[in-house]
């Protein structure tokens, strides 16, 4: 599987993901998540944490690269930035408070990790559903998602901001995302 990703370049990979290509943006999504899911499974995660973590964090690559945000800088650059993206979204995690007693990353098991099978689970379709999905979820929500992962505020920041407590904060944004994935299941054929 994503033979057809190491055969295109770094930029055409870049124009893929920009036309919306689903072949592509399948393949790219497939090929990099065992990597991703075999550093949650090490660092104290279950699968669920590592889909969730890892659909995150494809959003945010595919919204960067939508917006220019990324340049890549040799012939792997997406496909680390993806990785990168998310082991900092799962370092956050380990680092909130319902994961404060879990020991941290470390080089121990970040290091030496080798690809696994290709993710089995159909996306076919959930993929460019996801990506269109947030754009139909309501103001509030976006907002709080946007701010979240796009504009890298803390959930203190946003129950600051919102005039709410931290926990509350942390709840409206797994509903939030629980509409993005309703969203995205509504949306399916």
């Amino acid at each position: 599987m994503g033979k057809t990703i190491h055969l295109l370049s770094q930029s055409q990979l870049v124009e893929a993901i920009k036309s919306n290509n689903t072949k592509v943006l399948k393949q790219l999504y497939t090929s990099n998540y065992p990597k991703v899911e075999a550093l949650v499974l090490k660092n104290s995660g279950s699968v669920a944490h590592a889909k969730d973590i890892y659909q995150e964090a494809f959003i945010t690559v595919w919204t960067h690269v939508k917006q220019n945000k990324f340049t890549p800088q040799n012939d792997s650059a997406l496909q680390g930035y993806l990785y990168s993206i998310s082991k900092n979204k799962w370092t956050d995690v380990l680092r909130s408070k319902s994961f404060k007693d879990v020991k941290p990353l470390n080089n121990d098991t970040l290091g030496g990790m080798k690809e696994d099978e290709a993710y089995s689970e159909p996306e076919d379709k959930k993929l460019k559903l996801t990506m269109e999905a947030f754009k139909k979820l309501g103001q509030p929500c976006k907002q709080l998602l946007k701010t979240f992962y796009f504009e890298k505020k803390s959930l203190k920041e946003i129950s600051k901001a919102l005039n709410i407590e931290e926990n509350t904060a942390r709840n409206k944004k797994y509903r939030c995302m629980q509409k993005l994935r309703a969203v995205v299941l509504a949306s399916k054929p």
